[in-house]
């Protein structure tokens, strides 16, 4: 048996307690945050892991930041992944965190540079791209955003999200012919996808 462990055990025995590993306490931590927040008890769930994060984990910081958004505490959400970014600033999950609470506030151009800087590293990063579409429509940078879209579409044949983005960017500029088009595809894949079955109808 290893020195330190004929030497630990006799003292847990003597404190009256079981020496438990930090990484096992570290899942416990976890396990018990994530049934919280399953009950969506986000502010207890973030408790338990608080001093996790205080002591430099990094995915504790960032679960801070998803429960922050969750629970509705945007800014709080935005100075976790601030601090995650600034101790990992090469951290593309922090980067699309940002983006999440960037998104409910309507600050789309602060949004689509954090997306913008994802893909500098990672090209066809889909969670950056999908959120880029989003600030694209919220600038209303129509020509953009069909050009965007359509290119998503052509990479990834079997989304649908793409082509909602396509028809509507086409619906701004006044191609309702496109974007019959663009929703008629959307609807091969979700055959009930409500937005399109209404556009349809309306401009059959």
């Amino acid at each position: 048996m290893n020195t330190i462990y004929r030497w630990m055990a006799p003292l847990a025995l003597i404190l009256g307690t079981a020496v438990v590993p930090a990484s096992a306490q570290n899942q416990a931590a976890f396990s018990t945050s994530y049934t919280l927040e399953y009950e969506m008890k986000y502010d207890r769930a973030a408790e338990v892991i608080k001093s996790l994060a205080d002591s430099g984990h990094e995915f504790a910081r960032l679960r801070l930041g998803w429960l922050a958004y969750l629970a509705g505490r945007y800014n709080d959400s935005l100075n976790h992944y601030n601090l995650v970014l600034r101790a990992n600033p090469n951290s593309i999950d922090g980067r699309l965190g940002l983006t999440l609470p960037l998104l409910v506030q309507k600050r789309w151009q602060e949004a689509a540079t954090q997306a913008r800087q994802v893909l500098a590293t990672s090209p066809w990063d889909y969670t950056a791209h999908a959120r880029l579409l989003v600030c694209e429509e919220g600038l209303k940078q129509w020509p953009q955003l069909e050009a965007h879209a359509r290119e998503i579409s052509t990479m990834w044949g079997s989304d649908a999200n793409a082509l909602v983005y396509l028809a509507r960017a086409r619906v701004a500029q006044g191609n309702i012919a496109g974007a019959r088009q663009a929703y008629a595809q959307v609807l091969e894949r979700i055959p009930q996808h409500a937005e399109s079955l209404a556009f349809l109808k309306k401009n059959s």
